[in-house]
């Protein structure tokens, strides 16, 4: 006899839960109005924080972008999809300008990274030096051993191994791919036209898509820059180098080392935020508002790094295309903060602070834009602008207070080293009730560097991604603390990164391994109950009636949305005759719908859990089901499978979701299916 028991849970991704970038959030009337933009995932970690921050002050600035990056926002932009956009590269390089009008405003500053895994023996080389020349060289197939005389000679501190150069270039479209070819086209013609007639790339140009040969020794890396630190960072990768944004994806090359790059100046510099900075007081905005950095390539400040660039972005100049006046007030607030308190969260979020050129430059570009209220003057602007490269008084403040380079960077027969650092994490217990105070903990060795520590919370109950906690903690003897609470339970997966005060005298690190913080949490059952003839004895399923809550789905760098959350518990009681028991309990999901708008429900998967066994210790959890596996738990997959006593079920749940999904508050229902054996 079998019998089946239904009990339908409906999984809910309210815009408070698991929210698309877009979706609306309520602004304050007659004072702004909703806007939507596009673009890269470039400025994407800085743009979240600042529309995060404005929504206090009733902005709400959505903002989301695809893996084809600024081909995406470029297409929403000029169609009027979007009210502003966010890129790298402009219009004309790689599409059509658009029809309404337009002007480039400064959004956040970076550079363009050496990561490399270089051993000599089992010790790792932390303080490796490049010159643009030999770079050039790398990632055109010129040099190709590490041992070569024309890396020895600037590294004469070190005794590079004879092994091969492995070279990781982006396999996908980046911004971070046309700024290097773009660089070394302006920097290194002869080599990057050599290439070009090699690859086959004509008419030869940057481009954000890096040609590779057949047969190269080049590797590919796939899905953004993490990517790239990912194969760098391989135990077995010894040799590879790879470019990477030293901007959004920070955390995943944190504690990699980056080559210094020689300088115009004669010295060596790593790509921090103060060096990024003082190269990019020598940029320069052309005729047609794109950026020329001709004279940050050449800046004589011993300081500059020279490989450093900014994003963009794209404001309209007209009120064309479902632009309104009402729009272009929210727009200019809004980018007047960008350029201003923005900058502030700059360094916090692995970017460097627009310098005051840029902030004036975009200020410039801010008044074209129709209704934006702005102040009246450009020192009145810089008076009031708070951003830390910018004195109270309206003045530079970067350049008299970024300290110069020691003289074991300048190029010459000394070079300096660099010492590791480890960093651990701790607290005072791994387990706390929800907004209860907790002291987290983390350890720099040696004591004696000198920096600040950010915590991050990479909780996986219910949200998925990683996000700060609080501000940067000093660092004193070795140690910094930071007191919070948690207002989310389940599993937070804790972890700190160490940021030198000097780049040049200790490295960058992070915690190896995450401290786990169990946070309580509260549930609300609803019984459900099933007859079942008396000769058999009793069978109940105890199912929470609480909508699955998912957190907020966050864009990863293989350009989905992600999010995750736990079932509810699910409790069977089998009280039936001896002679028949054993029950089998199954999970499936319909697709999600919001209006007209739709995405499979093989978007979402679970690892079943026993959260309690029976007395007989038989019940045994089902196989996980991964998220946009074919068919996933859009056909029944098992839960678990037990016998007689009373079982408590749970699962982890995973969203995955195309980066392309529309915005909006998604229903599905997840049916849970109880079978008896038979």
């Amino acid at each position: 006899m079998v019998i089946r028991v239904r009990a339908v849970l409906v999984v809910v991704l309210l815009g408070a839960l698991v929210s698309v970038a877009g979706s609306a959030r309520p602004a304050a009337a007659g004072v702004y109005v909703q806007l939507r933009g596009a673009g890269t995932a470039t400025s994407y970690r800085a743009i979240y924080a600042w529309t995060g921050t404005v929504a206090q002050d009733g902005m709400t600035i959505d903002f989301g972008f695809s893996q084809t990056g600024s081909t995406f926002g470029h297409a929403s932009f000029a169609d009027g999809t979007v009210d502003w956009g966010a890129w790298d590269v402009p219009y004309g390089v790689e599409d059509q300008q658009p029809s309404r009008g337009y002007t480039y405003m400064p959004g956040t500053a970076g550079a363009t990274a050496f990561k490399y895994n270089l051993r000599i023996g089992n010790r790792r080389i932390t303080s490796l030096r490049l010159s643009g020349e030999n770079i050039a060289k790398i990632f055109t197939g010129v040099l190709t051993r590490w041992d070569d005389p024309a890396i020895a000679a600037e590294n004469p501190g070190l005794a590079l191994p004879a092994i091969p150069i492995l070279p990781v270039v982006r396999a996908d479209r980046s911004g971070v791919t046309w700024q290097f070819t773009r660089w070394m086209m302006a920097r290194q013609q002869q080599y990057w036209t050599a290439y070009c007639t090699k690859v086959g790339l004509d008419p030869c140009t940057p481009t954000s898509l890096y040609p590779v040969p057949a047969g190269s020794a080049m590797r590919l890396a796939y899905y953004g820059d993490s990517s790239v630190t990912a194969i760098v960072d391989d135990p077995q990768a010894n040799g590879a180098i790879g470019f990477l944004n030293e901007g959004p994806d920070f955390e995943a090359g944190l504690g990699i080392p980056a080559a210094k790059m020689l300088n115009a100046a004669g010295y060596y510099t790593s790509p921090t935020s103060g060096h990024v900075g003082i190269a990019l007081l020598k940029a320069k905005v052309d005729a047609g508002q794109i950026q020329d950095l001709s004279e940050v390539y050449t800046n004589p400040d011993p300081r500059a790094y020279e490989l450093s660039w900014y994003s963009y972005l794209i404001v309209p100049t007209e009120a064309t295309h479902g632009f309104t006046t009402d729009k272009g007030r929210t727009l200019g607030d809004f980018g007047r903060y960008a350029l201003c308190q923005g900058q502030g969260q700059a360094k916090q979020l692995g970017y460097a602070a627009l310098p005051i050129n840029l902030s004036l430059a975009g200020y410039g570009q801010l008044q074209r834009v129709p209704g934006a209220q702005l102040p009246g003057t450009a020192a009145e602007f810089l008076q009031s602008c708070a951003n830390p490269t910018i004195s109270a008084g309206g003045t530079d403040a970067l350049a008299a207070s970024e300290p110069m380079p020691r003289p074991c960077d300048q190029q010459g027969p000394v070079q300096c080293p660099a010492p590791n650092t480890t960093t651990t994490v701790s607290a005072q217990t791994d387990y706390v009730q929800r907004d209860t105070a907790v002291t987290l903990t983390a350890r720099v060795s040696p004591s004696t560097a000198a920096g600040q520590v950010q915590f991050h919370d990479g909780c996986d109950s219910v949200c998925s991604y990683i996000h700060p906690i609080g501000a940067p903690v000093p660092v004193v003897n070795g140690v910094a603390e930071l007191t919070t609470t948690f207002s989310d339970y389940g599993r937070h997966l804790i972890t700190a990164a160490f940021t030198p005060a000097d780049s040049d005298v200790s490295l960058p690190s992070a915690s190896a391994q995450p401290f786990v913080i169990m946070v309580d949490g509260i549930v609300y059952p609803e019984t459900i109950d099933v007859d079942v003839p008396l000769s058999e004895g009793g069978l109940t399923m105890t199912v929470d009636s609480t909508p699955v809550q998912l957190g907020t789905a966050a864009l990863r760098n293989d350009h989905t949305f992600e999010s995750s959350g736990r079932l509810g518990a699910v409790t069977i009681s089998d009280g039936r005759d001896q002679t028949r028991p054993g029950w089998s309990v199954s999970g499936q999901i319909s697709d999600f719908t919001s209006g007209t708008h739709t995405f499979s429900g093989n978007c979402l998967g679970w690892t079943p859990t026993i959260v309690t066994q029976n007395a007989d210790h038989d019940a045994v959890a089902g196989a996980a089901v991964s998220p946009g596996a074919d068919p996933g738990l859009k056909a029944a997959a098992g839960l678990a499978t037990g016998g007689l006593g009373t079982t408590v079920l749970g699962a982890d749940l995973a969203l995955k979701i195309p980066s392309s999904t529309q915005p909006g508050d998604y229903t599905a229902t997840l049916t849970i299916t109880a079978l008896t054996s038979s």
